[in-house]
């Protein structure tokens, strides 16, 4: 048997129990994702970007008092973006779900930004859109959604083409599943060259994201980036169902990101906020736990990398596009 197949729906929802919202404006350009579980789950994460934008992360440490999360949010619209949490917590609220302190329910919904807001859309609003996106994409949640121009990824934009929101998932040998959710708006490229080939290539499971195998990379080009360099980031979850400490899941996302390296060249600039959550619902004890967990941060990192080209794949155009779509240029 394979030690992975591609999960059913090759969505982070394969992970039982979690469910994703998307909600996007598209006059403005942008929109937010929503991660959420049936019931609190642990939640970990890792930033290897030198720009990253952060609600509620200092809590995801090991040694802090709550170790579980109610949801986990991505927005574009920079730091107006981290507003978005705030309307996830309230909607959360209103259905009783949050730490209980004495008898007041305290949602705990950490987030993370990208920075979309110089790709042509309108960004002269009076008050401040996020809130009630982050509410809307809530109210979308579902095992099923899109990918491409949807959510966090609506103006997400890469050196060369259009960006988006990807997912991707894996089952292992052991019955684990291992999934993947991203907004990829990185300074650089996740193609190779001037051509159609992802430099996530060596790890598609079927033709996830073209088929189109491997490009020829020239070592000595120096590498596309964005001629505005202020307008990046990545920003991701890993989800699994086994069982982990807050620790173990901040190794999940420390090896993910090693998935963002496979699929970006360059990643983890001074110019991205890169930045992987991890998130496990501890519904599955690993068999073997050493084994078991070295093959969880190489399922994380394989589906981050997966997931990364699928959302650029997937970028469907509109009105005022900076940039085209991977589909308009070789599809």
């Amino acid at each position: 048997m394979r030690e992975m197949q591609q999960g059913p729906r090759n969505l982070i929802t394969d992970v039982p129990g979690l469910r994703v919202g998307n909600a996007e404006d598209l006059e403005i350009k942008t929109g937010v994702t929503v991660l959420i579980g049936d019931r609190p789950f642990t939640a970990a994460v890792h930033i290897m970007g030198g720009a990253p934008g952060t609600r509620e992360t200092d809590l995801l440490q090991p040694d802090r008092l709550v170790q579980e999360v109610d949801a986990l949010v991505l927005s574009g619209g920079s730091a107006f973006g981290l507003d978005a949490g705030s309307g996830v917590a309230d909607a959360l609220r209103e259905q009783g779900r949050g730490f209980l302190v004495g008898d007041q329910p305290v949602p705990i919904v950490p987030g993370a930004i990208l920075f979309d807001l110089m790709n042509g859309g309108a960004k002269d609003w009076v008050e401040n859109p996020y809130r009630a996106l982050g509410r809307a994409a809530l109210d979308q949640a579902s095992e099923t959604f899109a990918l491409g121009t949807k959510g966090a990824g609506t103006g997400a934009t890469t050196a060369n083409l259009k960006g988006g929101l990807g997912s991707a998932s894996v089952v292992l040998a052991c019955g684990v599943t291992v999934g993947a959710l991203v907004a990829v708006n990185p300074v650089g490229a996740v193609t190779m060259g001037d051509g159609p080939e992802f430099w996530a290539a060596p790890f598609e499971m079927g033709a996830e994201f073209g088929g189109r195998g491997y490009g020829r990379h020239d070592p000595g080009r120096t590498p596309r980036y964005k001629g505005d360099q202020g307008g990046n980031t990545t920003i991701a979850i890993v989800a699994t169902d086994a069982a982990l400490t807050q620790a173990q899941a901040a190794r999940v996302a420390i090896a993910a990101h090693d998935g963002m390296a496979r699929a970006i060249l360059p990643s983890h600039t001074q110019f991205d906020g890169d930045l992987v959550f991890a998130a496990a619902t501890g519904a599955m004890p690993l068999p073997d736990p050493a084994r078991d967990a070295l093959q969880l941060g190489h399922a994380a990192a394989t589906c981050l990398a997966r997931a990364i080209a699928r959302g650029v794949y997937h970028a469907t155009p509109a009105p005022g596009d900076s940039l085209p779509t991977w589909q308009d240029r070789f599809g």
